[in-house]
């Protein structure tokens, strides 16, 4: 589904992603794990055409992601991202943030955006906010609103970057679950996280970056569990075992 090869990116004389090359199958979730700074977040932004590369290829179900090609528009309804910041419209309830997409940018409906836009809050569970306003609702339910109208594209995949970390701890629970269902459903994700308890349980495989390369990949119990590198082992403990 998403083909990353030799992809580089710099700003100025900085090079974020130093020849990233790597692949995430349809139905795959793969998650990116790693320090800060690492290229982790700049990687997913290139995906969608966020940001432009310089060297290399990234292709998403064949399609060339090329941020100067009028087809990025197209690619970017089919592959969503949920934001760190959620990036809900604040003037928008719930609902309205929702069907803002199918209807002012795939033309559905309103009807029809409306009524799959209401499946997809109970899904997530908020069929009680449905009129609330982004200022009304905590971190975890406004980050669920962002992954209901993600949803509502009916993307062929979604980036999620760090989705819970502007959470506080005990709503970081409510979107995993949400996050957890759609692995088992097998949508396509790429997930930038520190949570790396749900990287355990849900990813297919995970990616670990430092310096802007792929330091280690594998399944995420070979990651995870039994990883072989020594930068790898290192994060691991420090994330896992912080002092």
């Amino acid at each position: 589904m998403i083909v990353f090869d030799d992809v580089h990116k710099s700003y100025g004389t900085f090079e974020v992603l130093k020849g990233i090359s790597a692949t995430v199958e349809k139905g795959e979730v793969v998650c990116l794990i790693g320090p800060s700074g690492s290229g982790k977040s700049t990687l997913l932004r290139c995906v969608n055409g966020l940001e432009s590369y310089q060297k290399g290829r990234i292709t998403v179900d064949g399609l060339l992601v090329d941020v100067n090609d009028p087809t990025i528009h197209a690619l970017r309804t089919r592959v969503a991202k949920v934001f760190q910041r959620f990036n809900l419209f604040p003037h928008r309830t719930a609902l309205e943030n929702v069907i803002e997409g199918p209807v002012h940018v795939l033309g559905q409906p309103k009807a029809e955006a409306r009524d799959y836009a209401l499946e997809l809050l109970a899904r997530v569970g908020l069929s009680h906010k449905i009129d609330a306003y982004p200022a009304a609702l905590s971190g975890g339910q406004q980050q669920r609103v962002a992954i209901a109208r993600a949803l509502a594209m009916r993307p062929e995949a979604i980036l999620f970057d760090e989705p819970t970390s502007a959470l506080d701890p005990e709503m970081v629970g409510d979107v995993l679950q949400v996050m957890r269902s759609l692995a088992d459903e097998h949508m396509t994700m790429l997930v930038v996280t520190h949570e790396i308890q749900f990287a355990r349980e849900v990813a297919d495989r995970v990616l670990f970056l430092d310096g802007g390369t792929i330091v280690e990949q594998g399944t995420a119990d070979q990651v995870l569990r039994a990883p072989q590198n020594e930068r790898t082992q290192d994060f691991l403990r420090r994330v896992t075992h912080p002092v």
